[in-house]
């Protein structure tokens, strides 16, 4: 019996098969037995994994022909081979590591695997190494070096984040959503499968392009997609037969209690939003960027190359998943006679959202806060301070392209960032404090400016001037800046002398790409009001990092900690998590807090309960629990890196005793961090549900505070 009928996919492009399917076939078939990957073939001491019958059975041929349906012969052959020798990794480690829980061994062999995505590799002890050697030989040389460095990184990670899946089955711990789909991405191979996209294509994304956010999100999207469909089809397989708890239907399943349909329709759902996302980033945010990168013919083509590859992967993926033994796919029909249900059905995901709904106060959930908020001594001074500084700037006086005042002085007062940034850094000296509220303030006025001028003109192109000039108040020689052309830019050269000049290079460096990342966010709001679009809720949370200003605290709490912290550190997987769970509590608490703000009175599309109610087609009330159930989720996981796999990674790289001190300090700078951002939710006046007096006839600004992040610390 099936758990669950499949649901409606929304697959919007037919699948086409590659014509050279039967030669892969025969030419994959023989292969894997050259490898050692067959029962005739494989190595002393190498369980049963897969017969020929198997093999044939699950047709990876078949999978790589609906996949890539326009490559040659030779190059069929390749890329199935690839995903033969990927399938059979997955198997592989199952049987030898995963099902008795072997984590030293399936450390050791997976910190051999690196050496074999090279030229001349060591001598392979088992097929997985046998196979990636001879893949690797046959696929880099005609490829760039940018390329090689982004394929070796996706393929060190699916082997890498192995790891995470095993102690994950080993402790019995079924993840956060969000945690997952991020995970995923890694341990799933999609970014891998993007990579080869290209390969087969005959097409590069130019190295200049593949970091910036139109492609990252293409990418990402894809990846999600990929995953999330795979994951539907193996439910019943992996939590069956295989004990495996990394599954989405699983995580969404027991985070909101309900039974493995209506996870799997919920998982469904994300899966259609996040191909939305894919169409909408194609469509939208491309153009643009060939524009400002003024890209050749050749390289849009090849951009363009790209993006059909990943679309033709996406419908090919589909069908081969219903016709594949590996997965559960009895009584569906074939992609052709499944398309319209979900064409339909997707309509949903993109329905058009009513700006400035009367809702009422928000009835405010029991909040997960086991930390206690330290005050730091110079508080009050602190507070008197930011008031004569921001009237300095020019905050409180009439504004380029806005001659109303935005604040006031009482109304700067009533927002008391001094009671944040006390407790964000509740052992700092007097001066410190000062700069660090003033910080908050400066971030927060910036993201009620830009807004209330860029938004309400939809002038996206001023914007992006206003985008481009920041860079100009952020010299990383600390020497002249621009005039500035109002209150943001004036109190960011102030802060930026005062906070960099006692920084390292490399800490200027880090601290500038910071804060434009935030200010870049703010284009990425304007970019959905514009389309009058929810974002998709993976998007959302990912970009709400940047727009909450949390990379910027991150970056100069790391730099306070540089002599002491190795820079890998901060690279690998444990400290991104510990970062990211911290940002996310934090970013969601406040859109709770501002829920009636931002939607009554400001129209605003970026908040995450609305998001989970566009999402879930709910209520606020059943959404508020859900958005709180999550930061309760992330906040346990942030505990969990700290107390369980920070000790770990921190033994595993050899650290010394100052650079454990200085990683337990940094840990508890981001528990101040959290609770001193919840004291001053509950303080501030800035989030009063009331309207605000003297409201204009068209509400302006936009989302609430989203920087009492950018305290140092």
């Amino acid at each position: 019996m099936q758990p669950f009928e499949l649901p409606d996919f929304y697959v919007p492009y037919p699948a086409r098969l590659n014509p050279h399917l039967q030669q892969a076939r025969a030419h994959s078939t023989a292969w894997a037995r050259e490898m050692g990957m067959l029962d005739d073939s494989r190595d002393p001491g190498t369980p049963d994994i897969w017969d020929e019958a198997a093999l044939d059975a699950m047709d990876y041929a078949l999978l790589c022909a609906y996949t890539h349906p326009d490559c040659d012969g030779p190059e069929l052959d390749l890329v199935t081979d690839w995903y033969v020798w990927v399938f059979y990794f997955d198997d592989h480690f199952l049987e030898v590591f995963k099902k008795p829980q072997d984590q030293p061994g399936a450390r050791a062999y997976l910190d051999r695997l690196p050496a074999f995505m090279s030229l001349d590799p060591p001598e392979p002890r088992n097929a997985v190494e046998r196979g990636l050697a001879d893949l690797w030989a046959r696929t880099v040389p005609a490829r760039s070096v940018a390329w090689r460095c982004r394929f070796a990184e996706s393929t060190d990670a699916l082997l890498r984040e192995s790891l995470w899946e095993l102690s994950n089955i080993s402790t019995g711990r079924v993840p956060n959503p969000v945690e997952y789909v991020q995970m995923r991405r890694k341990v799933g191979g999609a970014p891998w499968s993007a990579d080869l996209v290209e390969h087969a294509a005959g097409v590069e994304v130019p190295a200049r392009l593949a970091g910036t956010r139109p492609l990252r999100v293409l990418k990402d999207a894809f990846s999600d997609g990929v995953h999330l469909r795979n994951d539907i089809f193996s439910y019943q397989r992996e939590t069956e037969s295989e004990g495996e708890i990394n599954n989405c239907v699983l995580v969404v399943e027991h985070f909101l209690g309900v039974a493995p349909q209506r996870a799997a329709d919920t998982v469904n759902d994300l899966l259609t939003s996040r191909l939305r996302q894919f169409e909408n980033t194609a469509l939208t945010e491309l153009p643009p960027l060939y524009e400002e990168h003024a890209l050749t013919p050749a390289e849009r083509a090849a951009v363009t190359g790209y993006v059909k590859g990943l679309q033709d992967w996406q419908s090919g993926g589909h069908e081969w998943h219903l016709r594949s033994s590996r997965y559960m796919n009895e009584k569906s029909l074939g992609t052709s006679a499944s398309r319209i249900p979900g064409l339909l059905k997707s309509a949903r995901i993109s329905r058009p959202h009513v700006p400035f709904q009367k809702v009422g106060p928000t009835p405010l959930p029991e909040f997960d806060m086991p930390y206690e908020a330290r005050v730091n001594p110079h508080r009050e001074r602190a507070r008197r301070n930011v008031i004569a500084w921001c009237g300095a700037m020019g905050m409180f006086g009439p504004l380029p392209r806005h001659p109303v005042p935005l604040w006031t002085a009482d109304k700067l007062a009533g927002f008391d960032f001094a009671v944040c940034a006390a407790s964000l850094d509740p052992d700092s000296v007097p001066e410190a404090l000062d700069l660090a509220t003033q910080w908050l303030a400066w971030g927060t006025f910036g993201d009620d400016y830009f807004p209330a001028v860029f938004n309400r003109d939809r002038d996206m192109a001023g914007a992006k001037l206003f985008r481009a000039r920041i860079p100009g108040f952020m010299p990383l020689d600390c020497g002249p800046t621009p005039v500035p052309e109002n209150p943001f830019e004036t109190g960011l050269a102030d802060l930026w002398h005062r906070t960099a000049s006692p920084m390292t290079g490399r800490g200027r460096r880090q601290f500038r790409a910071a804060i434009e990342h935030m200010v870049e966010s703010w284009l990425w709001e304007l970019h959905n009001h514009l389309q009058s679009r929810i974002p998709d809720p993976v998007d959302y949370l990912e970009m709400r990092r940047h727009t909450f200003g949390s990379e910027l605290t991150m970056a100069l709490t790391r730099i306070g900690l540089s002599h002491d912290i190795p820079d890998e550190v901060f690279t690998t997987r444990t400290l991104h998590e510990i970062d990211a769970s911290a940002m996310d509590y934090a970013c969601l608490m406040n859109d709770v807090f501002s829920y009636q703000k931002e939607i009554e009175y400001e129209g605003e599309l970026h908040n995450g309960v609305l998001a989970v109610q566009h999402f879930l087609d709910c209520g606020r009330d059943e959404a508020v629990p859900i958005v709180n159930d999550l930061m309760a989720s992330r906040r346990r996981q942030f505990e969990h890196l700290a107390t369980v796999e920070l000790p770990a990674l921190a033994a595993d790289l050899g650290l010394d005793d100052a650079a454990r001190a200085a990683l337990d300090t940094y840990v508890g700078e981001l528990r101040d961090w959290m609770a001193g951002i919840f004291k001053w939710h509950c303080e501030t006046h800035r989030y009063d549900e009331r309207e605000p007096a003297g409201k204009p006839a068209r509400p302006l600004g936009t989302s609430a505070s989203r920087l009492f992040t950018t305290a140092t610390g």
